[in-house]
């Protein structure tokens, strides 16, 4: 079990729930009508904040729950200040705080852009994009990803030009690239070193990178993820703001992920 947000949001619904129940029991059985004049402060705060806590805790653990990108890996997809929705249900319904999945739905594909928890450190959580099913042999040479043995096509859309928190990746190649039918941006920066090597993804679990490929702590560096693991399908960005970078970009909002 993680003790993080979920955790206390949880704990949070429970207390002032039991709180609010509790005491209008307790008048139930002692044959007493509720007045705001004698009801104590306590019951109040507990009155005031369970239906918000429990609209929060069901809207958080069981339909979307909002990010924020901290980081360039998903570059130029996503932007450091781009703050997305994750649809949270698409995947299997989950219990909150011990992640059980009660129903399940639809499978990851190739292509989805996931958020998940770190498997190295459950209590963070990582975007990256579902490159490897389970089965699946995943290559990386020369910068050229291979999907069970079949080279993954790319084409070149020249240098890029980064913006606000992400103009150190200015210089670096943009290619449109097509992962067996999802055609997405990447970023490969020649000068730089590369992880290489063959993945063969196990039963159950993913093969995750991220689209600036030579920025990007994935799979090649530490493994699969488990589908325990998943959080959910990154899938609309709702904000983004980079002090940097004009403030808000207007132009980013609204912006559906591919």
């Amino acid at each position: 079990m993680d003790f993080d947000f979920s955790f206390f949001l949880l704990m949070a619904t429970v207390v002032t729930g039991v709180i609010w129940g509790g005491y209008l029991l307790l008048l139930k059985y002692t044959h007493k009508e509720p007045t705001p004049e004698n009801e104590p402060l306590i019951v109040e705060y507990a009155r005031s904040f369970f239906p918000i806590v429990l609209i929060v805790l069901v809207l958080r653990s069981f339909l979307v729950e909002p990010f924020r990108i901290p980081s360039g890996s998903m570059m130029p997809t996503l932007l450091i200040g781009d703050f997305i929705l994750v649809n949270k249900f698409t995947y299997g319904v989950r219990l909150p705080v011990i992640n059980t999945k009660v129903i399940d739905m639809n499978q990851p594909e190739r292509g989805d852009v996931v958020v998940f928890r770190y498997p190295k450190e459950p209590t963070v959580d990582y975007i990256k994009r579902i490159i490897g099913l389970p089965g699946d042999k995943i290559a990386y040479y020369n910068k050229n990803l291979y999907v069970n043995g079949s080279p993954v096509q790319r084409v070149s859309l020249g240098m890029y030009h980064g913006v606000g928190q992400g103009q150190s990746m200015t210089g670096a190649e943009h290619f449109q690239e097509d992962l067996q039918g999802v055609e997405h941006s990447i970023l490969i920066h020649n000068g730089a070193p590369s992880v290489e090597g063959v993945y063969v993804v196990p039963n159950g679990h993913f093969f995750v990178m991220g689209d600036n490929r030579d920025n990007s702590n994935d799979s090649r560096y530490w493994g699969t993820v488990p589908e325990d693991n998943l959080v959910g399908k990154a899938f609309f960005i709702w904000m983004s703001w980079d002090w940097q970078n004009k403030g808000i970009g207007f132009d980013r909002i609204g912006t559906l992920l591919k």
